[in-house]
């Protein structure tokens, strides 16, 4: 099962991909909405977190008290996809498939941590230590999809501060 996760990651990046530039840009347009400020603030930390997540796993194992760190932001981005949810159906109807891109993402996330659950707990019993490994192509992939989350992290960072600039001067 530890060799589907790879795999998983990477349908995860590319659903989450789609999500973003189909729905979130150019449909709903939210770097352009000061409502929508608090939603792009959360996908700055999403971002990031996934961006993390795609290089680690896709490069390494997490033994002893490292497995932690992976623990920690797989439990953020739960708390980050419940507030997310939470936000974004305040401020705006949601697209049809973007309601059904979720279900999968959180689907998809929900086997991640399935298949993360026991190897983090297998890891944990390890001596501490970042441990090189592979997963051939899908680690290269993975690899590419960490620096798309980690640059458009850094994006919607700007537009973040961006609609917040354009709040203070509305006041």
């Amino acid at each position: 099962m530890e060799r589907l996760l790879p795999a998983l990651l990477v349908a995860q990046g590319v659903m989450g991909g789609i999500d973003t530039l189909l729905n979130h840009e150019l449909i709903a347009k939210l770097p352009r909405r000061p409502e929508a400020r608090t939603e792009i603030g959360l996908h700055v930390v999403r971002e990031a977190i996934w961006a993390g997540l795609f290089a680690g796993l896709g490069w390494f194992a997490w033994h002893g008290a490292a497995a932690a760190i992976i623990a920690a932001l797989l439990v953020a981005e739960i708390g980050i996809t419940a507030w997310d949810e939470f936000v974004e159906n305040r401020i705006r109807v949601l697209p049809q498939n973007e309601r059904m891109l979720h279900v999968f993402l959180t689907l998809n996330l929900g086997v991640i941590i399935a298949l993360l659950v026991p190897l983090l707990l297998a890891w944990g019993k390890e001596p501490t230590g970042i441990v090189a490994r592979s997963h051939g192509a899908l680690s290269w992939i993975l690899s590419l999809l960490a620096l798309a989350a980690g640059a458009w992290s850094m994006r919607d960072l700007f537009a973040w501060r961006r609609l917040g600039y354009a709040q203070e001067d509305k006041t």
